[in-house]
């Protein structure tokens, strides 16, 4: 299988291996902790897990992290759940964030960007005087360590300054893009009852504005704690009565003053797409995100003060507090609110160009677009930046590999990583050290004890299994909002293995280190005790031009048989005939097996999404083994909820 890729597609020159920070630490921490001076990557990783504790304290004195009270040791309880990390530590994550204001005042912190393409710099010391004054505000206002703060925001300039206001002064942060619609948004934030909201009036996307004042007025009625309501007229509106203005808040020239807070302290509450049920309310801590991202951003990503960090993102998505960490490196980061492909598909190579971005991430299904759209990134943009492109969302297949190996660079380094909102972190992906092999993550990430396991909880390698994690990550979750016996953190992760985090993906690690990624085990294929990933089946479809985007279901039957359809969206003038029909079949049976080809391949007017842009494949089983829409789906999870209906009647009419 996937070791049969003999070469690789990309190999780090030795200088830049000898440049990379994680090569520097490897040496230091040899020098002062007892890591493996020799061995590279996988003896730095091994040693990383095999001595978790002092990994983590050589992380907290490599990037220089300011304990206020120093911590009694570095890991106290180490059970999962409930591992405590770092007791007795007080600091702030703002105050790391802001940093670099210190050295480079005059910089840009910031190049935000809108669809007009011209970035606009918010340097680091104007940066910092707005939370300074914006986090005094909030004290004014009463807010207190541990109330909860929340966004209603695309990825503007103001809504960085919000989340790192609120965690100065130690409240909790929580945000939703505008595209969600009002039911969403309270999904999520009637959960944590927010004491603040910060609002726009709408926002601009492809080319038109979008209106969202009865929202807003929606939200206002439906969060009775609200105390306040601040108003960012994106779209030049006054401000609604009883609000506040963004701008008489921002407008004191004052320092921050940062809450010391116990390293277990609430940071910022992620939700999960919640396609099944109420969005789980996911709260990680001040600590945790802050040494998970300095060791993910600085070291994984080798980001630093030189480098420009862009990725594709919304206030919705976890990729946009991983973004905003990355002033923790001091880098600059690019905020791009708008549509990935405005007004052309290759908008978000043009945005890579104009703000010279050394690391730029997207997803996989944008990379996928761009190749059947016949993009040529290198022929039309100046890429000479761009060091990586980074890749997450869902699998970067073997095609997506290959097309920005030969359109972007035959010297770039492509990460694919993956991990998860639960942890608001990677746990395999990028690292600069290593060959890049096509369709596979480079490896494990430092800190993170990761295998495959089988239904028997043993260890594979070169075979399909579970995604476990066998001991702590410090960006855990402390525990799930509205949970407080901790039952639904506990069964959504260490039911299947006591005491062990399975994350619910089928991955391969691979003998030489590596991850394949196949997708999420929970809607497996299963057929004749033969396991296979849907992401798999995905690659070969989608790779025939005719087929713009695909979604595959192994249904159990009650009759004890399997039934496994393959919907497909068709590329526009395509026709699903006899020679397409054969034609899927034909790649699938090749290029996979003869037990992937579908029962039956159908035509459908779309592939209904999560708001974050996955393919939503457990909920649509459900409804095609005849559960009702309405206890199938969480409607307001859904990006196009008339879509399902599609896939109902279709139930309905097999039943």
């Amino acid at each position: 299988m996937s070791t049969a890729n003999p070469q690789p597609l990309w190999q780090p020159d030795p200088e830049r291996i000898a440049k990379a920070r994680i090569t520097r630490f490897q040496a230091w921490a040899a020098e002062h902790h007892g890591a493996p001076a020799e061995g590279g990557y996988p003896a730095l990783h091994r040693w990383s897990v095999d001595r978790l504790d002092t990994f983590w304290k050589a992380v907290t004195e490599w990037f220089d992290v300011r304990f206020s009270t120093p911590y009694a040791r570095v890991l106290g309880d180490r059970a999962m759940p409930g591992a405590q990390w770092f007791p007795g530590a007080t600091l702030n994550y703002a105050e790391h964030a802001l940093r670099a204001a210190a050295d480079r005042p005059g910089e840009p912190a910031l190049l935000c960007v809108d669809e007009t393409h011209e970035p606009r710099p918010v340097t680091w010391s104007e940066l910092r005087r707005q939370v300074g004054s914006l986090a005094a505000e909030l004290r004014a206002l009463g807010v207190r360590p541990g109330d909860r703060v929340s966004g209603y925001l695309p990825n503007i300039p103001q809504a960085v300054v919000a989340l790192l206001a609120t965690a100065a002064v130690g409240a909790v942060w929580t945000s939703c893009a505008p595209d969600f619609g009002a039911r969403s948004v309270l999904d999520r934030f009637q959960q944590v009852e927010p004491v603040v909201l910060f609002t726009v009036d709408g926002y601009r996307y492809g080319g038109k504005e979008h209106d969202r004042r009865e929202t807003v007025a929606e939200l206002r009625r439906e969060l009775p704690t609200l105390r306040a309501v601040v108003h960012i007229p994106l779209l030049g509106t006054d401000a609604p009565e009883g609000t506040l203005e963004w701008s008489a808040l921002t407008a004191r020239d004052t320092e921050p003053v940062y809450e010391q807070v116990p390293f277990d302290h609430p940071l910022w509450v992620l939700y999960s797409s919640g396609t099944t049920g109420l969005p789980k309310a996911i709260v990680q801590s001040q600590g945790g995100i802050l040494v998970e991202h300095l060791k993910q951003l600085g070291l994984h990503c080798d980001l630093g003060p030189e480098d420009r960090f862009f990725w594709y993102t919304s206030t919705g998505w976890m990729m946009w507090n991983f973004l905003v960490s990355g002033l923790l490196t001091g880098t600059t980061i690019v905020l791009y609110d708008g549509s990935p492909g405005h007004p052309d598909t290759g908008a978000q190579w043009r945005i890579a160009e104009r703000t010279g971005a050394t690391l730029y991430g997207t997803s996989a299904a944008y990379v996928m677009a761009c190749r059947k759209a016949g993009v040529h990134p290198a022929r039309d943009y100046d890429l000479s930046t761009v060091e990586c492109v980074a890749t997450t969302g869902s699998p970067l297949p073997p095609d997506g590999f290959r097309w920005l190996h030969d359109e972007v660079r035959d010297d770039l380094w492509i990460a694919s990583v993956s991990g998860g909102t639960d942890v608001c972190s990677c746990f395999a992906g990028a690292v600069p050290t290593l060959p890049v092999y096509t369709g596979e993550l480079q490896a494990p990430g430092l800190g993170t004890d990761l295998s495959s396991w089988d239904p028997g909880g043993r260890p594979l390698v070169d075979e399909v299994g579970e995604l476990v994690v066998t001991q702590p990550m410090p960006s855990m979750p402390i525990h799930f909002w509205n949970d407080p016996d901790g039952s639904r953190y506990h069964d959504s992760y260490f039911d299947t293995y006591p005491g062990v985090w399975r994350h619910g993906d089928w991955i391969t690690v691979t003998s030489r280190g590596s991850v394949i990624i196949h997708g999420r085990s929970d809607s497996t294929l299963n057929r004749q005790g033969v396991r296979m990933g849907s992401a798999d089946i995905y690659e070969v479809v989608e790779r025939l031009p005719e087929i713009r985007e695909s979604l595959v279901i192994g249904v159990e039957q009650p009759d004890g048989g399997y039934w496994m359809p393959l919907f497909v969206h068709l590329a526009p003038g395509a026709v699903l005939d006899e020679t397409l029909l054969d034609r899927v079949k034909r790649a699938i049976r090749e290029q996979l097996s003869p037990r992937h080809v579908p029962d039956e391949i159908i035509e459908v007017p779309g592939i209904p999404h999560t708001l974050t842009g996955k393919r939503i494949e457990v909920p649509v089983k459900r409804l095609l083994q005849g559960t009702p829409l309405d206890k199938a789906v969480n409607p307001g999870s859904i990006d196009n909820l008339a879509l399902l209906a599609f896939y109902e009647k279709l139930a309905r009419e097999r039943a």
